[in-house]
């Protein structure tokens, strides 16, 4: 990964208001009005069995990956969002792979996700850390728009 460091957002941190203002910015930026979290991020954070980690390059927040752990046996990586001008740089995958390594600790057995089917960049890099494509969920986004649900076992995973 180019310059950066993966960091958990910590609720009271000093950076609290700043990271939360720059991931809105990249959230309304990456994703479509009716799929974005900005509306209700503050929210999202509050939930206990969730978590946020970012990409911080000297004070700028480059990138996000929200996760949670509905149950004891799965987990989901529920957003992972790169600004635009710092893709390709590793930044994804250093987010992704720490995402996993959180949702691991929760010891459970699974790990799933969505992701839109034409985001190929995205579902190669969720193929190439051990995601496997479950099914197509049709109108997932919208009408127009189906997903992929993708999982990655613990048990035989990376």
């Amino acid at each position: 990964m180019d310059k950066g460091v993966v960091v958990e957002l910590i609720r009271g941190s000093t950076s609290w208001a700043k990271v939360v203002e720059d991931i809105v910015k990249l959230e309304k930026k990456t994703f479509p009005k009716h799929e974005s979290l900005a509306q209700t991020f503050d929210a999202e954070l509050r939930k206990k069995n969730a978590g946020l980690l970012y990409v911080d390059a000297e004070g700028d927040t480059v990138g996000y990956a929200m996760y949670s752990w509905p149950s004891s046996l799965s987990a989901s990586i529920t957003k992972l969002a790169v600004k635009e001008n710092c893709r390709r740089q590793g930044h994804g995958e250093a987010l992704l792979r720490a995402a996993i390594d959180k949702c691991r600790s929760r010891k459970v057995q699974r790990v799933s996700l969505h992701v839109d089917p034409t985001r190929t960049s995205a579902v190669n890099l969720y193929k190439k850390l051990g995601f496997q494509v479950d099914c197509l969920v049709k109108s997932y986004y919208s009408a127009d728009r189906d997903a992929y649900r993708m999982y990655l076992d613990f048990d035989d995973s990376i």
